[in-house]
């Protein structure tokens, strides 16, 4: 096995570990610490793709912006156990049957991936990723939409400070 194929694999069992630590931690600070490292995880699968843009964006949005909001809603709800509602029971029977129904999908596409011929992307040769030639395509051919769009960006920015500031 090659050097990439083994980091491949090292990040495919560190996105899942961290997918099922999101599910079974009771602190729902832990549970949005899980979810920034499988976000850590799928940038590095991104990169292994070649796509290095991706990579940047998946951390900066999700792993930074969208996991402090996250962090903010929890911290600002009641998490107090002895105010949440008991659960009915067929809640608790709906959710039995709807995880095993996703199991049941996940095996079936276990066994159709094995099946089929074994296909794994890898780096490879090629610039179609890369960052360098998105830049010089969005200010070259681009660049009145992309213009637009920051202005659009702006003034939405302008609005949400407008409508959230008090009197």
């Amino acid at each position: 096995m090659s050097a990439i194929q083994i980091l491949f694999w090292f990040l495919s069992a560190l996105a899942l570990i961290s997918a099922l630590m999101v599910l079974i931690s009771k602190n729902p600070v832990h549970s949005v610490l899980w979810l920034v490292l499988v976000f850590f995880a799928i940038s590095g699968h991104y990169i292994l793709m070649n796509a290095q843009f991706l990579a940047i964006v998946n951390l900066i949005v999700y792993a930074g912006a969208i996991m402090v909001l996250f962090l903010f809603v929890i911290m600002l709800m009641n998490l107090d156990k002895s105010s949440d509602p008991q659960k009915n029971w067929w809640m608790k029977l709906a959710g039995v049957i709807s995880g095993g129904c996703l199991l049941l999908e996940m095996a079936t596409l276990v066994r159709q991936a094995s099946e089929m011929k074994e296909k794994v992307v890898m780096m490879k040769e090629g610039s179609i990723g890369l960052i360098g030639n998105l830049g010089k395509l969005l200010f070259s051919d681009y660049v009145v939409p992309f213009e637009i769009s920051s202005v659009l960006f702006l003034s939405a920015m302008v609005g949400a400070v407008v409508i959230g500031k008090k009197n």
